[in-house]
């Protein structure tokens, strides 16, 4: 029998409820300080670091997933690689050298725009000047005319002044760097810095300031006047993992704000546009100060933080741009088509000149190329952004999923796992949308850990509880009902107790017939054996039907149905097993048989009513037992079987429960003690089940039993005596004609109501 076929109802008492809430405010208690920690970490109050670097993870995570891992041929690196060294020369190579690598990339290669990812900040040598110092020292050196002849002359063959007029009316951009940290040697200036591109006045009062720098290291004030722009390449916004995620598009230096070599590169290539502001209110503690949110360049759009930074929108791993290498620039090796028309950045991945970055896209990245990806960045406006209520928003989630993950500690524990599960789909599914349609980038790590975290703390102390609830019903019921209805109270997750209670209920008993008798010849191990080969299965099948054994008396057996666990379909569980007894005992003659035992004969009575369950009996000895009227009748119904010559007996109350079964009514019967009669009756078995022979004899039993009732002695010895002719062994025919014969002997006054008093107690 299926145990889980059945619903089933439990009954939870006033003292069960005050447990269930008692767990259930401890529940609340946890979850709400559990949420509130997240709640001081989203809020920047009490920030933890495990969750900042899963935030990073998740970040780096969705970035993987959508990098477009393609080729953007718009962007060229001229890389000073290994190949180059060996065909040019070590480096540092001359200026004339690099004056080369210019001319040849505007004037042979028509590139759009250069960027050079590097700084020259201090002069190069002139082999020229010791001849020319020793020429001026000479006698010729005393001639005016000689000595202005020897300093244009210096001049011209000056490498400096040869790549200054290289740089000249070209759209290059030169590197240079900042030093943001207050370290030993922070704080020099070397070079000259390109002008800036605001003032901290431009961007109003109450702002918050972008990185403010103490020194630099910039380009020769000869090279730099003559480029066309300048831009710092280096990014102190490094996160505490090492890896780079954001770069500063600008940095306040001695109240005046520079761009970054990506950003001045676009402007170059857009034809020198100013750059605009977009400032807005401040959020939490700084909402009385405004905040810088985007910047403006021609018609391009850059969103930012409030300090001016943006997140790298890296394409994919190292070779996401074209890289030529610049000794084939130099000798014209290099494909027309992929230059003609590109942004060019020149940097190097020669070995001791190569800048590795830590990534999200990869460990070992070309710095050069974090500037590649900037430019293909500023030209797509696809930069993705932390919006400036990321706070807020991540505190709303937080909130959202902590009320979700309470709930799911109220729920079963599939239940709570579904919740968890479609709570955090939800979630990733929110971020991702925000990520793809709006190119935000969303809190999620700390609310996905708040899920999962309430989740375990739910499923863990739900554990601990039901773990110490079975433990106290299986000690406090593991003797009366089966494993499995031991299990199912524990999951029910209702407070049982063994305290008195009155519910209507079904109780069995049961008896073999002639135990003493048979029992005579036995050794006292034989009948124990005897007694093992017998209850043994016949407790099972009790069990199978979801009976309580209330205990065993001698050969007698007292179950009972709808306690602990309440069952609906108690009457109908209990005919249920009297039935399958009846049929077990029967298929085991031929083994009492092999073991020389004589076969068993039970007799069983079934009543239904309302009865008192609980722990009973004294301070040394307690039994978990059923007392009630309708449990006595039960016994004397058990008695009665033997008198009508059946195997069951169920009352009318049962019968009312179970009318799927086909029933013989035996009697009415007034039984000691009760004053009000009872009709009882022999449960047959289910409809569609009885051949039609005895559902025939059935009829012709019945009319026979109403002709006694309407006092047609005649009619119903003649019926009965047709049935006993057939049935000569059924006991219930012979007391039948015996009644009928006292009775036409001495007739019943005629208001008759044909019940009997049961003799048997």
């Amino acid at each position: 029998m299926d145990l889980n076929s059945t619903p089933l109802h439990i009954v939870v008492s006033t003292g069960n409820r005050i447990e269930l809430n008692i767990h259930g405010a401890v529940k609340l208690l946890l979850s709400a300080v559990l949420i509130g920690l997240f709640i001081l970490h989203a809020g920047g109050w009490w920030p933890w670091p495990f969750l900042r670097q899963l935030e990073n993870i998740a970040y780096d995570a969705r970035l993987k997933l959508t990098l477009p891992g393609t080729v953007d041929n718009r962007i060229v690196i001229v890389d000073i690689d290994e190949r180059s060294l060996r065909q040019e020369g070590q480096w540092p190579w001359s200026r004339g050298r690099l004056a080369e690598l210019v001319e040849r990339l505007f004037d042979r290669y028509r590139v759009a725009v250069l960027g050079m990812d590097m700084v020259f900040a201090e002069p190069d040598r002139n082999a020229a000047d010791s001849v020319l110092a020793a020429l001026a020292d000479s006698p010729l050196g005393e001639d005016a005319r000689m000595r202005t002849k020897l300093e244009r002359l210096r001049r011209e063959l000056d490498p400096d002044q040869r790549f200054a007029a290289a740089l000249r009316d070209r759209p290059v951009v030169l590197g240079y760097f900042f030093n943001t940290q207050a370290a030993p040697g922070a704080e020099m200036r070397v070079g000259q810095l390109p002008p800036p591109v605001a003032t901290v006045q431009d961007l109003g009062s109450n702002s918050v300031l972008p990185l403010e720098a103490v020194g630099y290291g910039a380009n020769l004030l000869l090279l730099q006047h003559n480029a066309g722009g300048g831009g710092f390449f280096n990014s102190p916004l490094v996160d505490s993992d090492g890896v780079f995620r954001r770069v500063p598009l600008l940095i306040r230096y001695q109240d005046r704000l520079y761009e970054q070599l990506s950003l001045a590169v676009v402007r170059a290539l857009l034809g020198d546009p100013p750059v605009e502001f977009v400032m807005g209110a401040g959020y939490g503690a700084d909402r009385r100060n405004r905040r810088l949110e985007m910047l403006r360049i021609g018609g391009f759009t850059i969103p930012t933080d409030e300090l001016g930074a943006v997140l790298v929108p890296y394409r994919g791993p190292q070779g996401s741009f074209p890289y030529v290498s610049a000794t084939d620039v130099l000798a014209g090796r290099a494909d027309p088509r992929l230059l003609n028309g590109a942004i060019i950045l020149v940097g190097a991945t020669a070995a001791g000149l190569l800048d590795l970055r830590v990534t999200p896209v990869q460990n070992v990245y070309p710095g050069v190329e974090v500037n590649a990806n900037l430019i293909a960045g500023l030209l797509d406006q696809n930069f993705r952004s932390r919006p400036a209520y990321a706070a807020g928003l991540e505190i709303t989630q937080l909130i959202l999923v902590g009320l979700l993950g309470a709930l799911a500690g109220f729920l079963t524990p599939l239940g709570a796992l579904l919740l968890t599960v479609v709570a955090g789909g939800a979630l990733l599914g929110f971020n991702a949308y925000l990520w793809l349609a709006h190119f935000q980038v969303a809190p999620l790590a700390a609310s996905l850990v708040l899920l999962l975290a309430l989740y375990v703390l739910h499923t863990s102390y739900n554990f601990f509880i039901e773990s110490r609830r079975e433990r106290r019903i299986t000690r406090l019921f593991g003797q009366y009902v089966p494993r499995e209805i031991v299990e199912e109270m524990s999951r029910r997750g209702a407070h049982y107790s063994l305290e008195g209670e009155s519910r209507e209920m079904t109780v069995l008993f049961s008896d073999i017939a002639d135990f003493t008798t048979i029992s005579e010849p036995f050794e006292p191990h034989q009948l124990t054996r005897l007694m093992q080969f017998y209850l043994t299965p016949l407790t099972r099948i009790i069990h199978e039907h979801r009976g309580t054994i209330d205990k065993y008396i001698g050969d007698a057996i007292m179950a009972f149905w709808g306690a602990p666990l309440a069952d609906p379909e108690h009457p109908r569980h209990a005919v249920q097993a009297a039935l399958a007894m009846t049929r077990r005992l029967r298929a085991l003659e031929q083994e009492f048989r092999a073991h020389g035992w004589p076969p068993l004969r039970i007799r069983i009575g079934v009543n239904t009513g309302m009865m008192s369950v609980g722990n009973m009996g004294s301070e040394f000895r307690m039994s978990y037992t059923v007392l009630g009227d309708a449990v006595n009748l039960a016994s004397r119904l058990e008695g009665a079987a033997k008198q009508y010559g059946v195997s069951i007996v169920i009352s009318e109350y049962t019968r009312e429960r179970a009318p799927e079964y086909v029933c013989r009514e035996l009697d009415r019967v007034r039984v000691k003690g009760r004053t009000q009669p009872v009709a009882i009756f022999e449960p047959l078995g289910l409809e569609g089940e009885l051949p039609p022979e005895q559902l025939m004899e059935l009829a012709e039993y019945e009319a026979a039993l109403g002709a006694l009732r309407r006092q047609a002695w005649d009619e119903a010895m003649t019926c009965f005596q047709r049935l006993s002719a057939r049935r000569p062994d059924c006991r219930l025919y012979a007391l039948y004609l015996d009644r009928l014969a006292a009775l036409r002997a001495t007739p019943p006054p005629p208001d008759w109501d044909g019940v009997f008093s049961l003799s048997v107690k």
